[in-house]
């Protein structure tokens, strides 16, 4: 029931506003090849994103402070009032997606070069039961238009999504 209704969301959003075309690539260190997949990613601010790739079979979908992440027929789900990382990390995509300055915090390193700006979320204090290592957005410094976000894991996994 709960995939049913978050693909209803995906396909409503899909059909409210524009897709974004996405490229996903999950990198496992002890994997020779990368896997890429292509898809969509739709925003209806400011408190819904969904990342729909590999035919809909893997998705990053934040609903209000509900993040629920579907990978390799897995699903991962936490809220954003109980995760530092995520708090942190739905605050800058707030600030990102209605064009607002990045909120300070000693999780958040924000650099500018190129025309870009690269914000990178690392957790301080408790990381024991973290998901992703850290997260490293990238958006363009003028149109605050999302380019590629990294969600590193353990052991030099990790997995991007490139914007176009």
């Amino acid at each position: 029931m709960k995939r049913l209704l978050i693909f209803l969301f995906c396909m409503l959003a899909y059909l409210a506003s524009p897709a974004q075309q996405v490229t996903k690539v999950t990198h496992r260190k002890a994997v020779k090849t990368d896997m890429v997949t292509t898809g969509t990613m739709t925003v209806r601010k400011p408190d819904y994103i969904c990342i729909s790739t590999d035919g809909d079979k893997d998705r990053l979908v934040m609903d209000g402070t509900k993040f629920t992440m579907t990978m390799g027929g897995r699903q991962h789900v936490t809220d954003s009032r109980k995760n530092a990382q995520f708090a942190t990390f739905q605050a800058v995509l707030h600030a990102v997606i209605n064009g607002k300055p990045v909120p300070e915090g000693d999780d958040l390193t924000v650099t500018t070069a190129n025309g870009r700006t690269t914000i990178t979320i690392t957790p301080t204090g408790k990381k024991k039961r973290q998901l992703f290592t850290s997260f490293v957005l990238t958006v363009d410094a003028k149109t605050s238009a999302f380019r590629v976000l990294r969600m590193n894991g353990r052991k030099e996994d990790y997995t991007e999504y490139t914007f176009k």
